[in-house]
C-alpha cells in the first residue's frame, strides 16, 4: 500500500489517502489535530474518535473498528489528562491512560502509533528535561503516563509525544489554559498563578503541526514537543493579561509550596532541542507566538 509520501498518492482523492484515527479529537490538542490536517497532514484521511462514535473503553468494538478501518496511524490523544481528574477517580485514569494505550498499541504493531504524554513524568527538581532524562512522577497521573510510555515504546515503529500545557479553542470552552483564566475572570473569580512552577507552555496549534510532521517523517522514540520559553504560571497568566484588555483578569501571584492539594513538580520545562532539530519551522514560545499572532483567537 503506498505512504501518504508516496509520488503515486493523489492527495486530492480521498480514496488513495491513509486513514489517520485521532483518538480524543473532542479534547483540546484533539481537536486541533483535525483542524489541522488539511494543511498540515494533507496527505492523510482523518477520523476523530470520541465517546460519541463508541466507547473507547469497549475493547471489543475498538477491535472492530480497527478490523474495519484499518488505519495506518494512530494518534493517541484521549486520556483522564490532568491530575485532578487522576485523583478523583483513580479507575477511570488507568483504565484510559494505561489499559486503552496497551490495546491501541498492541493493535498497532504494523501501524504508526503517537502517544501523547506529559511533563509531569518528571519531578520538577532540575527542569529543562531531555527525553533521555529519567522519569520521577509525583502523583497518579504521572505514574499512568509513565506506564502508558513504557508499554508503547515496546514497539520500535512507535512515538511518544511528552507536551506541556497547551493552550487554544476548545469545544467546551475549558480545555486549554487559556480559557480557565479566562473564564474565572469572566466570572469574577480570584485565581492564584504560581511564581516558582514553571512550564513549558504551548499553543495547541503548534503542538499538532509539529506531530504531524513527526509522523510525516515516521519518527520514533521520545520527542518533547513544548514551547520554546520557560515561563511561570504567573508569566503566563500576565502574557494573557494583555491579550485581553476588555478584561481585568483577578490573578495574583502566589506560591505552588502552599498548595493545599497533591504535591507539585516546581519545574518541569522541556528541553526541545532535539525536536527543533527535526521540523521544519521551530516551535516559538508562548510569548513569541501571542506577539506573532495578535489577531488569533487564544
Amino acid at each position: 500500500m503506498p505512504t501518504p509520501t508516496s509520488p503515486n498518492v493523489s492527495l486530492t482523492d480521498p480514496n488513495t489517502r491513509s486513514l489517520a484515527w485521532i483518538t480524543g479529537s473532542a479534547g483540546l490538542i484533539g481537536s486541533y489535530f483535525l483542524q489541522t490536517a488539511a494543511k498540515s497532514a494533507p496527505g492523510w484521511r482523518v477520523r476523530g474518535l470520541t465517546r460519541h462514535d463508541f466507547d473507547l473503553l469497549d475493547f471489543g468494538a475498538i477491535h472492530r473498528e480497527y478490523l474495519n478501518d484499518k488505519p495506518q496511524l494512530i494518534i493517541h490523544c484521549a486520556a483522564v489528562s490532568t491530575v485532578a481528574g487522576a485523583e478523583a477517580n483513580p479507575s477511570l485514569a488507568r483504565q484510559l491512560n494505561v489499559e486503552l494505550t496497551r490495546v491501541l498499541a498492541d493493535l498497532a504493531t504494523d501501524t504508526q502509533f503517537v502517544l501523547f504524554s506529559t511533563d509531569v513524568v518528571f519531578d520538577g527538581t532540575k527542569g529543562n528535561y531531555t527525553e533521555t532524562d529519567a522519569v520521577n512522577p509525583l502523583h497518579l497521573y504521572g505514574e499512568t503516563k509513565v506506564i502508558a510510555e513504557l508499554l508503547v515504546l515496546r514497539n520500535p515503529r512507535h512515538l511518544v509525544v511528552r507536551t506541556s500545557i497547551n493552550g487554544g479553542i476548545s469545544r467546551t470552552g475549558n480545555r486549554g489554559f487559556n480559557e480557565q483564566i479566562r473564564r474565572a475572570s469572566e466570572a469574577g473569580k480570584m485565581m492564584n498563578l504560581f511564581t516558582d512552577e514553571f512550564r513549558s507552555a504551548i499553543p495547541a496549534a503548534e503542538t499538532a503541526r509539529a506531530v504531524w510532521e513527526l509522523a510525516s517523517k515516521q519518527c520514533t522514540g521520545i520527542f518533547h514537543v513544548a514551547g520554546a520559553t520557560r515561563l511561570s504560571r504567573w508569566d503566563i497568566g500576565q502574557l494573557l493579561e494583555k491579550r485581553w484588555p476588555e478584561l481585568v483578569p483577578n490573578i495574583q501571584p502566589a506560591s505552588a509550596k502552599d498548595y493545599p492539594g497533591p504535591p507539585r513538580a516546581l519545574d518541569t520545562s522541556l528541553n526541545i532541542t532535539k525536536v527543533q532539530r527535526v521540523l521544519t519551522i521551530s516551535l516559538p514560545g508562548l510569548d513569541e507566538w501571542l506577539a506573532a499572532n495578535p489577531h488569533e483567537p487564544f
